[in-house]
């Protein structure tokens, strides 16, 4: 035997795979320049053969990596080739190769390519004769001199390890103790086979007894045989009148639980009725009381409308007595306003002219006087003044002050006269103001009486929707007992479906739902998980009453196992209960990963497929298919033990007796009243009802809002119809009041209008006076002073007297006449 070939990569300095030529079974040397990876080499056998590399930590096996430029080596390998013609190394095969592979993290050996154990290849090497007592078969450098130089006893006990001596002494030894504990098992086994005669006669007796004892034993069990025999016929005979006589309790029990299903039935029909009948009540309990308080309210109201409607009565009763007298009364003034009218329409003119000849009258006869008087003064003059220069002095002091009274005066009838003017102008203006004032006030009296029937078609509308609002509440109320009722109903059937079902399946319920929320509020509601997620088994499947028992039993706990669209939904949904620490039990059935085919099933009366009774959407037919697909409901336990051993199909019957395919049975008593499609499918008929009604209160309450809307609207309409007629009502109240002061302050200056013109003509008639005495005192001034009047101006005097005379006259007789006309 020896080495054939070396394989070398990635150990120290060798990089890539390095194989040099295949060595000769003689001597080989191997010559290189410094650096050439001499001493590299012979680690590298040393690597693969000697005990020196057995224990490497991870930081020696890193050094043993090839360092250089370039990548990284992480792993290293030395494999040998062995020529093995000599059979010394114990495989049936000219060549065996071992290979060592170490990396950061591993050292493992291939023998032939094939990975065996650091002890396989020592126990290999060691009986090829590369013992680890004596790993001389390796010189290293130095090794030679280190001999040659050794003491004699060194050498010796060196030479005995090369010859194997020591190692032959060992072994020697190790014989002798496995000789002398081989010694003792032989003994041993000496003094057991002596037991095991004692035991093999003790055995031979026991036999013959044996015998004996089965002979009697033939004959007990013959006897027992036939007492057990007869015991059977008798006993199959009292069975067959029990079983007929439980087919006949079996019969009254199944009418007995038909029976008591259908009272229970009544009686939760009733219980509903009666709360139905108790929510009506109380409805009309309170429509009672929302009624009565209604008729109160009328009848207060229809009272007070009566008193007031009975004092309008007598009212208009007196109103109408005093309104005829009134209107005869009006009349006949009227009759006589108008005869004064037409009486003052003729004498006013009448009055007017005596008026105005009276006025004249006066003027003259003042005038008349106021001369006559002159010429007295001026006669007398004589005896006033003692010459003619002092009473011209006097004249002039005269003249003086009458020009300044003239002034005056003329001042005084200028102001007047503009005062005069101003009333007229203010009379005209108060007259145009009191024609457009009046037609204002009937135009406001129209609208107030507008606004007024609006106000009035407003309340009557209002009082309307007043009804309507009553109406709405009242549903309101119902819809709310209602509502109670139905969430309380579904508690109650929540609570019995929990009550029958386990605790950690009820928590990953929970659980499962949380999650399709969490995801429904991050990513909305067409999110991949909450479109995918189908439901539980149970909601998704219904069927006939009848097969609630059967559907029960083969489905079991998977009723309630979550249908998904795929696995990758599942996936997360799992990683998302883990993430919030969400409690319970999830079981998953994803629609892509349910393999199944359709059976066929066996054309029988006597039992159908259960996947026919169910009704399902079509795209969960696979996991119908998966569940119930290989379920037959039988008439009876008889054929459906025969169908499951025949045709390899479970069955069941409609009592819940099942029968396995693989030979199994399972039944017995089953309560009906804890159904859970039952409760399930009371559960969500009571949702479709909460839906339903919540939808009844949406709209109601829409309804609701709309009444209130037009309540407010109305009110608002009402207020604003107050304001204006609050606003209209002012601005009449207003007309009114400036109309009076109108019609108060045209009086007035109608009243002072003929004051006025008299004073304003009595001033003109003192104003011609004043000028006629300056003239007078003109005419005088420079004149002689006489004692006596001349005899033009006694003549004057004499006519005066006259005229005087004639006017009182003549102005009494006006004065009567004027006094006639105004009586």
């Amino acid at each position: 035997m020896y080495i054939k070939k070396v394989i070398i990569q990635g150990f120290r300095s060798y990089r890539d795979q390095t194989c040099p030529e295949e060595f000769s079974p003689h001597h080989n040397i191997i010559v290189g320049r410094n650096g050439s990876g001499k001493s590299n080499f012979f680690q590298a056998i040393q690597f693969v053969l000697s005990d020196e590399y057995s224990h490497l930590s991870n930081q020696e096996r890193q050094n043993l990596l090839h360092e250089g430029t370039g990548p990284r080596v992480i792993s290293a390998y030395v494999e040998m080739i062995f020529d093995n013609s000599d059979n010394r190394i114990p495989f049936d095969k000219n060549e065996v190769s071992l290979r060592r592979i170490i990396g950061s993290k591993k050292d493992q050996y291939f023998l032939d390519k094939k990975m065996v154990t650091k002890a396989d290849v020592m126990n290999m090497l060691e009986s090829a004769g590369f013992s680890r007592s004596n790993p001389y078969y390796i010189v290293k450098q130095g090794k030679i001199t280190q001999l040659a130089t050794a003491p004699d006893h060194q050498r010796l006990k060196l030479l005995r390890e090369v010859a194997g001596t020591r190692v032959y002494d060992e072994r020697k030894e190790e014989s002798k103790q496995i000789f002398k504990e081989s010694e003792a098992k032989r003994e041993q086994i000496s003094e057991l086979l002596n037991s095991i005669e004692d035991r093999l006669r003790t055995l031979e007796n026991e036999t013959k007894e044996l015998k004996e004892y089965q002979h009697w034993d033939r004959d007990r069990r013959a006897l027992e045989f036939t007492i057990y025999d007869r015991e059977l016929k008798e006993t199959r005979k009292k069975l067959e009148e029990i079983q007929t006589r439980r087919e006949q309790s079996s019969e009254s029990t199944a009418e007995i639980r038909r029976a008591a299903k259908d009272c229970a039935n009544a009686i939760e029909k009733l219980e509903r009725d009666l709360r139905d009948n108790r929510l009506k009540e109380a409805q009309m309990q309170d429509e009672v009381e929302q009624v009565q308080a209604s008729v109160s309210d009328v009848l207060q109201r229809r009272e007070q409308l009566q008193l007031t409607i009975a004092d309008y009565s007598a009212t208009l009763r007196g109103g109408k007595s005093a309104r005829e007298r009134a209107s005869e009364e009006l009349n006949r003034v009227k009759e006589q306003i108008s005869q004064v009218e037409r009486r003052l329409a003729e004498l006013r003119p009448q009055y007017k002219k005596a008026k105005q000849f009276e006025d004249e009258l006066a003027n003259a006869l003042s005038d008349a006087e106021h001369r006559r008087k002159e010429l007295f003064a001026k006669q007398g003059r004589v005896n006033q003044f003692q010459s003619r220069g002092q009473r011209d002095e006097w004249i002039k002091d005269q003249m003086k002050s009458l020009s300044k009274a003239i002034k005056d005066k003329e001042n005084t009838i200028n102001k007047l006269t503009e005062e005069i003017k101003r009333d007229d102008e203010r009379r005209e203006k108060l007259q145009q103001d009191l024609e457009v004032a009046e037609e204002n006030m009937t135009c406001v009296r129209k609208e107030l009486e507008t606004v007024s029937e609006e106000q009035r078609r407003l309340r009557r509308e209002k009082d309307e929707i007043q009804t309507d609002r009553q109406t709405v509440y009242r549903e309101e109320t119902r819809i709310a007992h209602e509502l109670n009722n139905l969430r309380d109903e579904l508690a109650r059937t929540e609570h019995n479906l929990r009550s029958i079902t386990g605790k950690g399946i009820l928590n990953g319920l929970d659980s499962v739902r949380k999650v399709v929320e969490i995801f429904r509020d991050r990513y909305g509601p067409d999110c991949d998980i909450v479109q995918g997620y189908h439901g539980t088994l149970i909601e998704l499947i219904d069927c006939p009453e009848t097969f609630y028992t059967s559907v029960e039993v083969t489905a079991g706990s998977r009723l309630f196992y979550h249908v998904v669209q795929n696995d990758k939904l599942v996936i997360r949904m799992i990683a998302e209960i883990n993430k919030h620490n969400l409690p319970g039990e999830v079981n998953f059935l994803p629609i892509n990963r349910l393999c199944v085919q359709e059976c066929s099933y066996p054309e029988t009366n006597d039992a159908i497929p259960m996947i026919s009774r169910l009704n399902f959407d079509e795209k969960f037919r696979g996991v119908m298919l998966h569940i119930f697909g290989k379920t037959l409901i039988c008439r009876s336990i008889e054929i459906a033990t025969q169908l499951a051993r025949t045709k390899n199909f479970d069955c069941i019957t409609l009592d819940g007796d099942q029968v396995s395919r693989k030979g199994t049975l399972t039944g017995g008593y089953y309560d009906s009243r804890l159904s859970r499609l039952e409760l399930q499918k009371r559960k969500q008929k009571t949702e479709i009802e909460i839906q339903e009604t919540e939808n009844v209160r949406e709209n109601n309450a829409k309804r609701k809002e709309q009444v209130d809307a037009q309540i407010n609207r109305i009110i608002d309409d009402v207020q604003r119809k107050d304001t204006v007629r609050s606003k209209h009502e002012m601005t009449f109240d207003k007309l009114k009041k400036d109309i009076h002061m109108w019609k108060e302050e045209l009086r007035g200056k109608q009243e002072t209008k003929p004051q006025k013109e008299y004073k304003l003509s009595s001033l003109r008639h003192d104003l011609d006076q004043m000028k006629y005495t300056m003239e007078s005192y003109k005419v005088e001034l420079g004149t002689d002073l006489l004692s006596q009047l001349s005899v033009q101006e006694q003549r004057e005097v004499d006519r005066l007297n006259d005229k005087i005379q004639e006017l009182t006259r003549e102005a009494k007789e006006a004065y009567k006449k004027r006094i006639t006309l105004e009586t």
